[in-house]
């Protein structure tokens, strides 16, 4: 059953006390993270290849999908639609480099020793969906798993009434990625009967809706820098902590928590902090940040 409350004040116990069991959890150890919504053709993999992609680039492109990037595009009698937004994914490449390394010589001198080392260096590719070329057939048409959700009226009415007020445009996708538009100020998530769990539906809407939070007409959350922050930056870390606070406690509040579900917002807490060095002082600082998103998203001062 959903909570009602009249003020922040009156919020602030069910805040703290979600912020504390997430840090609970954590310090129980390793949480497994659990991708909640079906997905279209699998791991997401190069067109050109059919390789899947990194760890890394499967989280920065939604676990989904087939890549090109734009000469490949060309290359294969294709080419990305005008106006289409790539994401940059990552590859590492050894590089040998000379290095100088001070050592002592037996009587005690300083003694400069130059040597080789391979080390690994980032290389940055923006890479598009074919969804978002023309000229290019899918080599991969399977359909994702449906589930018969039905919606829960606490969570509907949270989301209902903050899109209302804020004027943010909210969208179910039949796509596979969830994520807010600070450019366009809007939302869009998988389709609820994606997700098996229709907990976890409402979970990802609470936290992309708590990032929308930060948009400058609201809490000023995101300055120019930190809007095109890196995948994986601190700034870019700090702002998933403070969405999915946000919406661990958003779910508490309209009653629809699952131990699963705040299982599984924890270790989405859990794998951010490993951007940040596992230092929990961070938590604190979205915690008070997420506090604030909730208080707008609810209507209350």
């Amino acid at each position: 059953m959903a909570k009602n409350f009249s003020s922040a004040a009156d919020k602030k116990d069910v805040y703290q006390d979600v912020t504390n069991r997430i840090i609970a959890e954590l310090e129980k150890g390793k949480i497994p993270w659990l991708k909640p919504w079906s997905v279209t053709g699998g791991l997401a993999k190069s067109y050109s290849t059919g390789k899947a992609y990194s760890l890394v680039n499967q989280c920065l492109l939604g676990w989904h999908g087939e890549y090109v990037t734009y000469p490949e595009a060309a290359k294969m009698g294709g080419h990305v639609k005008k106006g289409e937004k790539g994401t940059q994914i990552i590859s590492w490449a050894k590089i040998e480099k000379t290095i100088d390394i001070e050592t002592e010589d037996e009587d005690g001198n300083t003694v400069t020793k130059t040597v080789k080392k391979m080390i690994l260096m980032p290389k940055y590719y923006t890479v598009f969906e074919i969804d978002q070329c023309e000229g290019l057939e899918r080599k991969v048409t399977e359909e994702p798993k449906k589930y018969g959700n039905t919606p829960i009226e606490a969570a509907e009415n949270i989301i209902t009434d903050y899109v209302t007020r804020s004027g943010i445009k909210f969208t179910q996708s039949g796509g596979n990625n969830a994520f807010y538009s600070p450019l366009w100020d809007s939302v869009t998530v998988p389709e609820i009967s994606r997700f098996e769990k229709v907990e976890e539906y409402y979970s990802t809407s609470f936290h992309e809706l708590t990032h929308s939070t930060g948009h400058k007409s609201r809490l000023n959350r995101f300055s120019g820098e930190d809007e095109n922050a890196a995948f994986g930056s601190e700034s870019y870390s700090k702002e998933e902590l403070v969405a999915e606070i946000g919406a661990a406690t958003l779910c508490n509040i309209s009653g629809i928590e699952t131990e699963s579900s705040f299982r599984n917002s924890a270790a989405y807490v859990q794998g951010w902090l490993k951007a940040l060095k596992d230092d929990k002082k961070f938590i604190i600082s979205a915690s008070a940040k997420a506090d604030k998103a909730v208080n707008l998203i609810l209507g209350i001062a």
